[in-house]
């Protein structure tokens, strides 16, 4: 899949400098313990913007969004999808990883709402800049951050919503769902469902 569209180089050029400033944020009290800010990736014009809830454990070490176990499965499902994930714009509602400590491990632990609200901040340069014809929805948190509401997955899942921006968007499940679910055959339906989302999400851009 080859949809992003041509943009000046200048729209490049604003998204690197977007994610400089974003490095040093200090907006709320998430930097404190995060090894760094997880800025989004992927071209300005991508037709797509995926947004999850925020980054994991080997995001916040390595510096970019999706590359542990959940984004592992998110690219298993792009590819079964038709979707080459260079040509999309990939980003989380919040932008440090939120963990409590256990022994040597980091769990990730929710954001809270002034946490997802103050990030929003940053959410709304990343869709300015990049322009997306439509936002994929990654998961509840991500999905009420952007549509300014409660949502209800379960109801609202594939089906094509309006952001307030009048950008068009769908919700669906956060890849890392499907890494809690301990039946085997409960992940693999589930696994099934994502990438129907995503070839719908195809469809509506193409």
């Amino acid at each position: 899949m080859t949809n992003h569209r041509h943009l000046e180089p200048s729209a490049a050029a604003a998204l690197r400098q977007a994610a400089s400033e974003a490095a040093q944020c200090q907006r709320c009290s998430l930097y404190l313990h995060a090894t760094q800010v997880v800025f989004g990736e992927g071209p300005p014009g991508a037709s797509i913007m995926l947004v999850g809830e925020q980054p994991g454990d080997q995001e916040d070490r390595v510096g970019r969004p999706f590359v542990g176990p959940a984004g592992q499965l998110l690219d298993q499902a792009l590819a079964q999808s038709g979707i080459d994930r260079a040509t999309v714009y990939v980003t989380n509602s919040v932008k440090h990883f939120k963990h409590e400590q256990r022994g040597k491990r980091r769990l990730h632990k929710r954001p809270n709402r002034d946490e997802v609200q103050v990030c929003r901040w940053w959410l709304d340069r990343e869709l300015a800049l990049v322009a997306p014809k439509l936002v994929v929805a990654l998961g509840v948190t991500a999905a009420s951050q952007l549509l300014g509401r409660a949502v209800v997955l379960a109801r609202e899942r594939g089906v094509l919503l309006s952001l307030p921006d009048g950008r068009r968007c769908i919700a669906t499940m956060h890849p890392s769902a499907l890494l809690r679910m301990p039946d085997e055959a409960a992940r693999r339906e589930a696994f099934a469902s994502l990438v129907r989302d995503l070839k719908q999400a195809v469809a509506l851009v193409g």
